[in-house]
């Protein structure tokens, strides 16, 4: 069970979806999708007397700090490392201003939500804001959902908005599979229970584009009336003006949803204009944010995030490693749990979740921890769903955005049938079996049974109701409740607060407020953070280094761009969906435009 795909099957899957996977890292070259890395302003050391903070959008970047391989060696930080930085900067007199360069691209609603709220909190402490833009392509409105929060919003000439509304793409293969005469034989808990779709159908269920487009309308919603709320118009101003795009820098100016028209080096000027003589600007990721004295009370980040697998998290050097790997994770949150120091644990989850028995694993830890007598709050990023949610649900506090995407209450498993497709090539394949009906039911490569598919049904239904009942547990609701809410479906953060499954909305920082209260930590005492897990990188007998040549990295550099783009993304996740576990509680694939 600790590999699906036998070695016959899993070259043919393999090599079909390698293959397609080449040609879009061929296309990713040829169409000059990757861009070359961006550099910090200035170097780290101690801050200036008079600082501006600079975030580069453009730049990829995870949601959590690299714990191991080659990003925890050059000392890789996370998005919630910007998120902690800038709730620093509030209060730092020597930071004068943020200036944030735009992402042409997606940066996904969930993280946009987050920034938002970050911008306000500086804006109220009298930092000023500046973001510059050279055009949004593509990645639906959440960059002007950033954009829309700053003092300033300069556009450059020629850099045109075109996203008209939210898009979520999704690939359906079954079609290439009738084609290659291969069936996935997968059974699903239940109808919402979206994510077998793309093998299994060639287009939307109408519970998939039931839940689809709910959870697309309630994005929708959200960022429009953020974007009105911000630039002080109407919803249906914000509305026209997305109906009306591709909109020019000019006409961004004039419907208000942009300030003035500029360069990068004005925005800068500007910015070091406004922070006055001698200001100086830094990447947010040089900033040495002040910190509470050792010894002070402590607070820690746990952090999981990517498909939850079983084992630990020592792959390969340049992979590093699962980023939710059940012993990995439940190990730092155990770890977390024994430190003196920590009162309370915020659990930061950013995952569409994977193997049942991982998460089972690591919700386990979480209630270990509570039997320590420490609070676990659990912050929800873009995504923590299904399996994502499983980890959860036992905590004592979970906090998510308004978009972020969660539920998928759910669990599906099965395999792929290839005997048929390698027959009419030529290829036949035979088994011999010893023992019980069930044997080899998941490693052969012909189709299940009937009563193999019954005893897989009845299995998958254990492992539902198990779900089901940590959810009412958790959640203090009945397992009629959770039931009626469950069968897979998705939800935003908003609508599974209504629903009962979310206690609170908010980004990270709120879910850092709500473990100091629930650790009893008093508003003015001051205290520490510390992320788990603790980053393994390095060589030995040397830490992580801080920075390093942009030759001596530019290969990787470029390769990582390229498996970054998010349908190459989605192709290797399709691909690998049952090749760690039979069963998975995952939530649907999808790409938001």
């Amino acid at each position: 069970m600790r590999t699906f795909f036998v070695a016959l099957g899993g070259a043919v899957i393999g090599a079909l979806l390698g293959a397609v996977l080449l040609f879009f890292i061929a296309s990713a070259v040829i169409g000059g999708w990757i861009n070359s890395a961006g550099a910090s302003l200035t170097g780290g050391g101690e801050n200036p007397e008079s600082t501006v903070l600079s975030i580069d959008l453009r730049d990829p970047l995870a949601d959590q700090p690299a714990t191991s391989g080659l990003g925890a060696l050059f000392g890789e930080k996370g998005f919630v490392n910007v998120l902690t930085r800038l709730d620093a900067a509030k209060s730092d007199s020597s930071v004068k201003g943020v200036l944030i360069r735009a992402s042409e691209y997606s940066v996904g609603s969930s993280r946009a939500e987050e920034l938002r709220q970050a911008i306000h909190a500086l804006r109220g402490e009298g930092k000023f804001v500046i973001v510059h833009s050279q055009g949004t392509y593509a990645g639906g409105p959440a960059m002007m959902r950033i954009r829309a929060a700053a003092d300033d919003i300069v556009v450059q000439p020629g850099g045109d908005f075109l996203p008209g509304g939210i898009t979520f793409e999704t690939m359906f293969l079954k079609g290439l599979f009738d084609k290659l005469n291969v069936r996935a034989e997968i059974e699903q808990f239940y109808e919402y229970k979206n994510a077998p779709n793309v093998y299994k159908q060639t287009d939307f269920t109408d519970a998939h584009l039931e839940a689809m487009t709910v959870l697309a309308e309630s994005l929708w919603e959200t960022t429009v009336a953020d974007i009105a709320e911000d630039r002080g118009l109407t919803v249906q101003a914000v509305k026209d003006a997305f109906n009306a795009a591709p909109l020019s820098p000019d006409r961004l100016i004039e419907l208000g949803l942009a300030t003035e028209l500029g360069w990068p080096e004005d925005a800068m000027d500007t910015a070091k204009e406004r922070g006055g003589e001698g200001t100086e600007i830094i990447d947010i990721m040089s900033y040495s944010p002040p910190t509470a004295p050792l010894g002070t009370p402590a607070i820690a980040i746990v952090g999981g995030e990517g498909p939850i697998v079983t084992g630990g998290s020592d792959g390969d050097f340049f992979s590093g490693g699962a980023a939710f790997a059940s012993d990995a994770i439940a190990g730092a949150i155990l770890e977390a749990g024994r430190n003196e120091r920590v009162k309370a644990i915020v659990f930061r989850v950013d995952s569409p979740g994977g193997s049942p028995t991982a998460s089972d694993q690591i919700w386990r830890a979480v209630e270990r921890v509570q039997e320590m007598d420490k609070p676990v709050v659990v912050s929800m990023g873009a995504y923590a769903a299904s399996g994502g949610y499983y980890v959860s649900t036992g905590a004592d506090w979970i906090v998510a955005n308004r978009t972020t995407i969660t539920g998928s209450i759910g669990i599906f498993g099965g395999k792929f049938a290839l005997a048929d497709g390698l027959r009419q090539i030529g290829v036949n394949t035979e088994a011999i079996t010893v023992g019980g009906p069930f044997a080899g039911a998941l490693t052969t490569l012909d189709g299940f049974t009937e009563e193999q598919r019954s005893l897989l049904h009845a299995w998958l239904e254990r492992g539902y109701d198990r779900f089901i009942s940590l959810v009412a547990e958790g959640r203090d609701m009945s397992e009629a409740e959770v039931r009626e809410i469950a069968k897979g479906r998705v939800w935003t953060g908003e609508d599974g607060l209504e629903v009962g499954i979310v206690d609170q909305l908010g980004g990270l920082m709120d879910a850092l407020a709500k473990a100091r209260e629930l650790a009893g930590i008093g508003e003015d005492e001051e205290t520490r953070i510390m992320f788990y897990p603790v980053p393994q990188g390095g060589l030995p007998g040397l830490g992580p280094m801080a920075e390093s040549s942009a030759g001596d990295l530019a290969t990787l550099s470029r390769a990582a761009d390229i498996l970054e783009n998010e349908r190459i993304q989605m192709l290797i996740e399709q691909g690998g969906v049952l090749s760690g576990s039979p069963v998975q509680a995952r939530g649907p694939a999808f790409i938001e435009r």
